[in-house]
């Protein structure tokens, strides 16, 4: 497949801006530099993020976070804390923030079309405190990301709007959906491991391992 226009200078890029047009004032002044008390109050109503993060050689990576709305605790102005509850155990964020610590935050609340971005750096924590303050069931996580913020900034809820990912009445039927357990058995390519195998595994790990 052949590719025209690849927008590849700074040269481009600057015409490419021209077309777009400047942000607004609004825009242009939304970021501020710290989680201030409306980013506190958005922060404890989110039951999901998503955190980007890359390596050292800037190979990409972003993954789910979710939990009880508020999970993620701020700490102050700068700082909040992630628990890492139990996954899959690839680790690619904890990995990726060892030897690059910028990342990007995006808090979502269900029903809410505007995001919350916050970008940064993390580090790996084993604080007991934090790890404690975390618990679930009894169960504490057995490490979390600690963030400090340098820009925190609302995102407009076009991207919502357009996908009516909040809206029951654009979804698809249940029926119609992907298979989880058949992409996964297609990609694992394990010899004798079949759908209805890795269905039952996932069903298990949903009921018995969140925490």
């Amino acid at each position: 497949m052949k590719i025209e226009e690849i927008i590849d200078t700074q040269e481009e890029f600057e015409k490419l801006r021209s077309l777009c047009g400047k942000p607004s004032i609004r825009a242009a002044n939304k970021v501020i530099p710290q989680i201030d008390k409306h980013c506190r109050d958005f922060i404890s109503m989110s039951p999901f993020l998503a955190l980007a993060t890359s390596d050292s050689e800037g190979r990409c990576d972003v993954s789910p976070r979710g939990d009880a709305p508020g999970f993620v605790t701020v700490l102050d102005d700068h700082h909040l804390f992630i628990p890492e509850r139990p996954g899959n155990k690839r680790m690619d964020s904890a990995q990726n923030i060892l030897t690059n610590p910028r990342v990007g935050l995006l808090f979502m609340i269900p029903g809410l079309g505007e995001t919350l971005r916050v970008n940064g750096t993390a580090i790996l924590c084993r604080d007991k405190v934090l790890l404690e303050l975390n618990a679930v069931n009894g169960k504490l996580p057995l490490f979390g990301i600690l963030v400090k913020a340098e820009e925190c900034y609302l995102h407009c809820a076009k991207a919502f709007i357009r996908s009516g990912l909040w809206s029951p009445e654009s979804w698809m039927p249940q029926e119609s959906l992907p298979s989880a357990a058949a992409m996964m058995a297609a990609h694992m390519n394990i010899p004798n491991m079949s759908a209805e195998q890795v269905e039952e595994s996932l069903q298990e790990g949903y009921r018995d391992r969140l925490y």
